[in-house]
Parts: structure tokens; C-alpha cells; sequence
């Protein structure tokens, strides 16, 4: 078993200190909060290099596509005869659950609606900002993201399972950097790797709290969301996620994760028939035709001659690339972890455009179920978004249909999960980048980073600093991004290495 490393002592002592800067109240340092501070930083970033985010994500996906068509699709990440650990579902499961989770639940009615009312360019028509806010969710949900996961996804994998490297962010780098990552630069990348991946957890956890207490007050009718009650939400679920975590990979975080996929596919279902079906499924098909249509298009525009157009984009689309970014480390080396044994072109299909065509059905249903609530039934979500918080836009959609109880049990019940899975998850991932790469972190290891996790979450929650916990994770997108750049690189001299290997033992034994 791995020993506790450097990493994790620094990482920690990193976490608590944003901790305790996050609580310091505002009055008190009214120009180097923790907000203000990290709102700054992120928006000289987001504005300087905007650019930067959009072409680095797409160059992933231009990437991710090579690889399903080149030679190197063949090769498999584990040793030559190595089969899958899990079966298609679970693994769909596993990943989708770590992926998007939550976010998909809390913004699949919420950002379709929020493009129609504020597209990201004027358009003439009601129709045509219906069909441009779809199209956009699909591009924030669809390819890119599962392009910048994949990449990370394949090179750890690769390294770990190929190559019997430790699982960490900096053993993809040896090709380019040799023993060098063994020191002080390789633990400086595993600390931004922890980093990223603590404060976007706590971010999604504090999220789903919020959700939950949403679903929870429209379910009881009675029961207020307060931050009390999302503290309490954040305490039971750290106790059901640390149960779970604490069963291994192989129960919890398996289980878990058929049971999500299996309500999301209800949820989902239930909605599509019950709802307008035919509009849905219309809706679906002609904007996936314009995402695809329109993704070179979408992948590189900037806005340089209209500053609103620039303002929507920074807002949505470059703050999403650089949110991925930062999800990257956790979710990349949890689907490292569960895909041994599949070739580079099995893995890369299947990350790539299995989520995305689920992403795409789930927003077309729940987000034109909410856009056809707007156009026909004259319900404003976006006014009562904008008044009860954006949690609540899901809710107000399942109220105009029928067994609306059930559907928001259902809903809190899938919202629940997705949160134990991706925390459970996240334990999972942290304890292995905090012990040199062990697979099967130590139970002491998990539970400091399960409760380091709960309390980031809660105590920011409690001092209204959510929004600075996301910021900061953002921040750490830009040296990462850098970081994966550096990956692909080191993936593909470890690619074209294997490549001339293979060549040598064929013409060998063909002389042999």
C-alpha cells in the first residue's frame, strides 16, 4: 500500500487556508476577500484569454477525432489481452455519474431557457432564439467536454495500465520530462491537479445542496431552503457518500451509478411521453443537424466587434470551457480507473458520443419541455428563475405535468445520488492522487478528504462564498490547460514509441 504523499500535506494545507480566507467576513477585508480576489483574477483571465480556453478545448476534440481514425485506435489501454472490468451500462454509468451529474439536473430546463430570453447574438424570431438556445446547450454539454475528459482520460489510463506508471497527472508528462516529474515540478502539477479538483467538487456539492432544498420545499409545500436546511442536506449525504466510499469501487460507486443512469432514463422517459412528445423529438433531431452543422463554426468564435455578444460568451461559453478544464483531474482519472482493458478507439467513441447524444436528449426534453411552457403556455421559468434561484426552474417545469409529486421525489431522489456518486468519486480520485497513484486508496485517506470536501462545501455555503469556491477551481484551469497541452504531447511521442516497437517485433518475426 502506497504511503500518504507530499502532496497531501500541501494540498491540505493549501484547502484549509482558502477555507479560512473564505470566511473572513467581507467588512473586514473589503478589497482582498476571497471573492473579490478570485472574481478579479477570473475575469483578467476570461477576458485576456478567452481565445486561449476556446482554442485549446477544441483542439482536444479535433484530437479525440484523430485518434478514433489513426493507427493508434488499436492499442489497448492495459497490456495486450487485458478485457474490460465492466460491462457497457456500468461503465456509461460510472462515467456519466462522475462527468456531469448533477450539472445536468440543475441546468437541463435552466439553460435553454436562459439562451432564449438572452441569446448569444439577436435573432429575428421567437423560433429562432428557441433553436439557438438548444443549439448552444447542446454545444456547452456535448463534444467539448467529453473531448477535454477523454484526453486526460487516455493518457492516465495509457500510463498506468500500459506502461505501469503510478495513476498521477504527472506520470503522462515522463515522455516529454523524464525523472524530472519525479520532483519538486511533478508534485507542483499534482498539487493544481488536487486543487482544481477539491473546490469543483465542493462547488457541485454545494449546488446539488441547493437543488435538493428546492426539491425538498416544493415537495413538502412547507419546508423553507434556507442555508440551514442545505447544511443539514450537505451532513447526511457526507454520511451516505462516506458509507458508500468506504464499500469500494466495486459496490458503492458501481452501484450507485446503474441506479442514476436507470432514474435519469425514467425521469427522462416519463417527461418525453407525458410532455410534448412530438415537439420534443422535433426539436432534438433539427438541432442536433445545426450543433453539427454549426461546431467548427461555434468552436472558434469570438466576438470581436460586439461587446454584449463578447459579455454572453465570456459568461457562458469560456467560463464552461474553463469549468471542464478544472473538472478534468477528477473526472479524467476516475474514467481512467474504470476503463482498463479498452482500446484507444473503443474509449474514445465511447466517451465521446455516448454522453454527448444523452446530454442532448436530456436538454431537448427537459429544456423544450421548458422552452414550449414559455411559447404556448405562457409560464415565465425564467422570471421565477431569476426570482427563486435557478434550482428551482426544474421544479416549475414538472409542476405543468402530470404526477408532479412523484416526478419531484423521483427528481431529489436523482439528484441525491448523482451527488453521493460524484463525491464518492471524487474521495476515490483524491485519495489516489494523494498516495502516489494507489488504486485502492487507504480508508483514513478517503474520509479526510470526504469531510475536507463537506466542510469546504458547507462553509462557504454558510458565508454565501459559493460563487468564490467556483471562481478559484476556475483559476486553476489556466495552468492546466497548459498542463494538458504538455499531455498531448507526451501522448503521442508515447504513441508513435509504440508504434516503431511494434514495426521492430513483426519484421522480426517475420524474419524469424
Amino acid at each position: 500500500m502506497h504511503k500518504v504523499s507530499k502532496v497531501f500535506y500541501i494540498s491540505l494545507a493549501i484547502t484549509v487556508l482558502f477555507i479560512a480566507w473564505g470566511i473572513i467576513p467581507k467588512d473586514m477585508l473589503p478589497e482582498g476577500n476571497l471573492n473579490t480576489v478570485t472574481t478579479n483574477i477570473q475575469e483578467f483571465l476570461v477576458s485576456r484569454f478567452g481565445w486561449f480556453y476556446l482554442l485549446v478545448t477544441t483542439s482536444f476534440v479535433i484530437f479525440a477525432i484523430f485518434l478514433i481514425v489513426s493507427k493508434y485506435g488499436n492499442i489497448v489501454l492495459g497490456k495486450d489481452g487485458d478485457k474490460p472490468e465492466y460491462n457497457y451500462l456500468t461503465w456509461f454509468g460510472m462515467l456519466f455519474s462522475a462527468g456531469m451529474g448533477i450539472g445536468l439536473v440543475f441546468w437541463g430546463a435552466a439553460e435553454p431557457v436562459s439562451h432564449f430570453h438572452d441569446p448569444p447574438y439577436p435573432t429575428d424570431t421567437e423560433a429562432a432564439a428557441a433553436r439557438v438556445a438548444m443549439q448552444h446547450s447542446f454545444f456547452h454539454w456535448g463534444l467539448h467536454p467529453w473531448a477535454v475528459y477523454a484526453t486526460l482520460a487516455m493518457a492516465l489510463a495509457y500510463f498506468q495500465f500500459r506502461k505501469d506508471e503510478p495513476g498521477l497527472i504527472s506520470s503522462t508528462l515522463k515522455p516529454l520530462f523524464g525523472k524530472n516529474m519525479n520532483g519538486g515540478f511533478g508534485t507542483t502539477i499534482n498539487v493544481i491537479a488536487v486543487f482544481a479538483t477539491v473546490f469543483g467538487v465542493a462547488t457541485s456539492l454545494g449546488l446539488g445542496a441547493q437543488q435538493i432544498g428546492s426539491g425538498i420545499e416544493f415537495v413538502s409545500g412547507n419546508i423553507e431552503n434556507t442555508v440551514g436546511l442545505q447544511l443539514i442536506i450537505i451532513a447526511i449525504v457526507t454520511v451516505l457518500y462516506m458509507l458508500s466510499a468506504l464499500t469500494g469501487l466495486n459496490k458503492g460507486i458501481k452501484i450507485l451509478s446503474t441506479t442514476n443512469i436507470v432514474l435519469a432514463i425514467l425521469l427522462m422517459v416519463f417527461l418525453l411521453f407525458t410532455g410534448p412528445t412530438n415537439f420534443i423529438m422535433n426539436f432534438f433531431t433539427t438541432t442536433l443537424g445545426s450543433y453539427i452543422s454549426n461546431l467548427p463554426e461555434m468552436s472558434f468564435r469570438m466576438a470581436p466587434f460586439n461587446q454584449d455578444n463578447a459579455d454572453w460568451l465570456e459568461n457562458w461559453t469560456i467560463f464552461y470551457w474553463a469549468w471542464w478544464i478544472a473538472w478534468a483531474p477528477f473526472v479524467g482519472m476516475f474514467i481512467a480507473r474504470v476503463s482498463r482493458g479498452r482500446t484507444v478507439r473503443e474509449f474514445v467513441v465511447g466517451v465521446l458520443l455516448v454522453p454527448t447524444i444523452f446530454g442532448a436528449l436530456w436538454y431537448s426534453v427537459f429544456g423544450g419541455s421548458a422552452i414550449h411552457l414559455e411559447m404556448n403556455e405562457g409560464i415565465n421559468i425564467y422570471n421565477i428563475m431569476n426570482e427563486s434561484g435557478t434550482e428551482s426552474a426544474l421544479f416549475t417545469v414538472l409542476e405543468s405535468f402530470p404526477l408532479t409529486a412523484v416526478m419531484a421525489v423521483l427528481t431529489v431522489l436523482l439528484i441525491s445520488t448523482f451527488f453521493i456518486t460524484s463525491a464518492d468519486s471524487a474521495t476515490f480520485v483524491l485519495g489516489m492522487q494523494t498516495t502516489n497513484g494507489d488504486l485502492n486508496p487507504n480508508v483514513s485517506v478517503k474520509v479526510a478528504w470526504g469531510i475536507v470536501q463537506s466542510g469546504t462545501a458547507a462553509v462557504l455555503l454558510w458565508q454565501g462564498g459559493l460563487g468564490a469556491l467556483q471562481t478559484a477551481s476556475i483559476i486553476a484551469a489556466f495552468p492546466f490547460a497548459i498542463i494538458m497541452i504538455m499531455i498531448v504531447f507526451a501522448l503521442i511521442k508515447a504513441f508513435k514509441e509504440e508504434g516503431r516497437t511494434y514495426a521492430l517485433k513483426r519484421r522480426r518475426r517475420e524474419e524469424g
